[in-house]
């Protein structure tokens, strides 16, 4: 019901929005903030293992047509901010789970925080976003709007996680549970990194780049529509390779590629432990 709702809305605008149609989007960003519907959502029958919901980023982008435009400033002569009505910040307390930080940290209402999450100063939580239980969200993290992240991972400070909004056919960018992004890493345009990832200080993930797997041989790409997925366990660090060919190849000119030298074992564990006093 409330995705034909939700749809029908989205495909046949009306000439004002009704007290009813902003009940019908407060119930639908309810279940949001609850993660009882996902932007996107885990199918073993998909070779990524995830769908896409266009029903929900339609709702998500629904909201951006109904809200007006409004003054959210605490301090507006210090600290104007002007956004639509319909996304407020997100409302926490604590029965809610949830340790911010005080220093600045934004999450936006119509997305879900999980339990026991811990988001450092200042960080972004993009509307119809999934942060799993157990994640920490580091400093000058985003978390961009409609991405899934799994349950205890670590999204080291100023790691980038983009949301792929629109299209609303397009996957977002998944990051699975027990993902350790290191610091200043993006994953970009809706790549995929499967669980217990490794993901090495400043390496940048998108399905324009191959990702050179020197464990097993082969060379992830995306194929068509499909999005580049990062194998499980696998321990990705920033590389180059070589211009084969042409001009670049005479100057000697190297290429920036993500490589996987290796996958998870009992030493990486150890070095990459997360420290349960810090939760």
């Amino acid at each position: 019901m409330l995705q034909a709702d939700i749809e029908r809305l989205f495909d046949e605008r009306p000439e004002r929005y009704t007290e009813e149609h902003f009940r019908l989007f407060q119930c639908f960003k309810e279940r949001l903030n609850a993660g009882e519907i996902r932007a996107a959502s885990p199918d073993a029958s998909q070779p990524s293992g995830w769908k896409v919901n266009g029903w929900v980023k339609k709702g998500i982008l629904l909201g951006f047509r109904m809200g007006g435009m409004v003054d959210m400033s605490v301090d507006a002569s210090r600290q104007p901010w002007f956004d639509k009505a319909t996304y407020p910040v997100h409302r926490f307390d604590p029965s809610s789970g949830v340790r911010i930080v005080p220093g600045g940290t934004s999450v936006r209402d119509g997305c879900h925080v999980g339990k026991g999450v811990t988001i450092m100063p200042p960080a972004y939580i993009n509307a119809g976003s999934y942060v799993g239980d157990g994640t920490m969200i580091d400093s000058h993290a985003l978390v961009g709007s409609c991405a899934q992240v799994g349950v205890r991972c670590h999204i080291s400070a100023a790691a980038q996680i983009g949301g792929v909004l629109e299209p609303v056919g397009a996957l977002p960018v998944i990051v699975e549970d027990e993902v350790l992004v290191g610091g200043n890493c993006g994953i970009y345009e809706g790549a995929v990194v499967k669980r217990r990832v490794v993901l090495g200080t400043g390496t940048i993930i998108n399905r324009s780049t191959p990702v050179y797997d020197l464990v097993r041989g082969i060379v992830h790409r995306a194929d068509g529509d499909a999005p580049l997925v990062i194998p499980e366990e696998a321990v990705v660090v920033a590389g180059s390779r070589m211009v084969s060919s042409g001009i670049g190849r005479e100057w000697g000119i190297s290429l920036y590629t993500p490589v996987i030298v290796k996958y998870r074992d009992a030493k990486t564990d150890a070095k990459i432990q997360l420290e349960d006093l810090l939760r």
